[in-house]
């Protein structure tokens, strides 16, 4: 009766382990961490400065008020081409679109370069 009881528990335990959500992953809504610390100082670049990185070879975007180089993900992007649709603009509408996997909000960040002066 006892080994019963104690096999009960321990399933119990693992039925809660694997349903109950944990960490960041889940329940992460859709934002740019604006309190992220980065490792260097922002640098401020205008919007005319973003403006003539718009090429394939020369990525950059603005995501609510930040400046990202993302020349290097271009390639990978899944969603082909469309990352060039706004290069060297605002791109924060398509990046909160619901074509982007929760992931893409962490990764983004990996890309900053500065803020955008306002």
């Amino acid at each position: 009766m006892m080994i019963a009881a104690v096999a009960l528990v321990v399933v119990i335990l693992l039925v809660a382990f694997i349903l109950i959500p944990r960490g960041p992953k889940y329940g992460h809504t859709k934002k740019v961490d604006s309190n992220v610390t980065y490792d260097k100082p922002a640098r401020i670049y205008t919007k005319a400065e973003v403006s003539l990185h718009n090429k394939r070879t020369d990525c950059w975007v603005i995501i609510k008020d930040k400046v990202y180089d993302v020349t290097s993900y271009v390639e990978e992007h899944p969603g082909g081409d469309a990352i060039l649709d706004h290069a060297g603009d605002d791109s924060t509408e398509g990046f909160f679109g619901p074509q982007h996997a929760t992931r893409v909000f962490d990764m983004i960040n990996d890309f900053y370069i500065g803020d955008l002066k306002l």
